[in-house]
């Protein structure tokens, strides 16, 4: 099993945003939470602890 990096997160995000942007007729609703749990942990990896 493979870590996931940052990197990994900000991609999710580009492809989700690619998806609604493409697709706006459908419920994104899952997808955005997704997306906002992925900008928080993104967030949360560039601060020092």
């Amino acid at each position: 099993m493979q870590a996931v990096t940052e990197g990994d997160r900000r991609k999710e995000v580009r492809v989700l945003l690619d998806q609604i942007r493409t697709h706006p007729e459908r419920d994104w609703t899952q997808a955005r939470q997704r997306i906002t749990i992925l900008n928080k942990l993104i967030g949360g990896a560039a601060k020092p602890h």
